[in-house]
């Protein structure tokens, strides 16, 4: 983990310092490891040191950290923020039909 949260409950852009919340055994051959994201490819380099031999899959990929997975869904430009469904607060929003 690398991105957390800041105080104000809103999401950290910048980089923090790379902290493992859990570790494995082995050299991942045979897994399968999925991330959401890809961005500047520092996790991910200490994810393939730590199990090299892992297919390694991110939904989104960024072009400094796309050499590191194998498989990747779509690709985003470096400068885009990527908002994900379980790193926001929903509120309800009046239907348009309502607001006029």
């Amino acid at each position: 983990m690398s991105y957390g949260s800041e105080e104000s409950g809103a999401s950290e852009q910048k980089q923090g310092e790379l902290r493992w919340l859990k570790t494995v055994q082995g050299d991942g051959d045979g897994w399968l490891l999925i991330d959401d994201l890809v961005d500047t490819g520092r996790t991910a380099k200490a994810v393939r040191e730590m199990l090299p031999r892992a297919h390694f899959a991110t939904l989104y990929a960024k072009p400094l950290g796309r050499s590191i997975v194998d498989t990747f869904v779509k690709e985003f430009k470096q400068e885009k923020w990527i908002y994900f469904p379980w790193d926001i607060d929903y509120q309800f929003v009046s239907p348009i039909k309502k607001r006029r």
